[in-house]
């Protein structure tokens, strides 16, 4: 398991000689073992934000840290799960499983991760380990995209958006199958969604973001218990924090609508 550490990080793009600035002096800690959903309306530096923490992108300032290193390019101590998952479509499961480990920089790791034939049997997917990524369907290959990030044993698990592409009640599903794995195995869990139920639902703690640009507007607690049930989701805090968390979203896409009204009418 492992710590993350945003530390005054700003974040410019330079576009056809413009620059926009997607984030502006993060601060956040994420503590180890802990599970942390990012919200907020479109454009507000979700998704650049988590891939500052993978490594994708680069602070323009501040810095980044896991377990107190800098972070300056992706690394097998951070997995990442996308919408669409990130299976190579000519491997059958099994490969796409095993594919993780065989690479060099991950052979050079002490890797505690359980084998391809226990993730398979954990993930629900050990019939149809021969089957090509094409033969599966969503929520199969998103249980299949998770089991190829946890085979390298990476300390933190980021998260864009993982059960966007699937329908409601397959994402309900995916979304206790996170849960189960996570109290099993208590990774750091880093997860960009705009779906404010699941986030409440998830995490420990929830970071609305505002926009233009991208800043940390609010941090909220999820004091509810866990193990965690889908029937937690008709109790009266869920309901309260799930409302107040829609209530300042909807404030800063509002916000920003009028921020793009304004500069459209200039």
């Amino acid at each position: 398991m492992a710590e993350v550490a945003l530390e005054r990080v700003t974040k410019v793009f330079e576009s056809r000689g413009a620059r926009v600035t997607a984030l502006t002096g993060v601060d956040l800690r994420i503590g180890h073992d802990e599970f942390v959903a990012i919200v907020g309306a479109s454009g507000c530096g979700k998704s650049t934000l988590l891939n500052l923490v993978a490594g994708f992108e680069h602070p323009t300032s501040g810095t980044v840290r896991v377990d107190g290193a800098a972070v300056t390019r992706p690394g097998p101590d951070r997995g990442v799960v996308f919408q669409q998952s990130a299976l190579f479509p000519w491997l059958t499961v099994r490969q796409n499983i095993a594919f993780g480990p065989s690479l060099a920089a991950n052979r050079a790791r002490t890797i505690r991760a359980p084998g391809v034939d226990q993730l398979l049997k954990r993930v629900g997917l050990a019939a149809f380990a021969d089957h090509f990524p094409s033969q599966l369907s969503g929520g199969m290959r998103q249980r299949a995209a998770i089991a190829s990030v946890l085979t390298i044993d990476p300390g933190v698990l980021l998260m864009d958006e993982p059960f966007g592409a699937l329908d409601a009640l397959t994402r309900s599903l995916m979304q206790d199958f996170l849960l189960e794995l996570w109290e099993e195995n208590r990774k750091t869990v880093l997860l960009v969604t705009h779906d404010i139920g699941e986030a409440v639902y998830l995490a420990d703690r929830l970071v609305i973001m505002a926009g233009h640009p991208g800043r940390v507007r609010e941090i909220v607690p999820v004091d509810l218990p866990r193990p965690r049930r889908y029937a937690l989701q008709a109790e009266p805090e869920f309901i309260r924090l799930r409302d107040h968390v829609t209530r300042v979203v909807r404030e800063e896409a509002a916000k920003a609508a009028a921020v793009e009204a304004e500069s459209a009418a200039a």
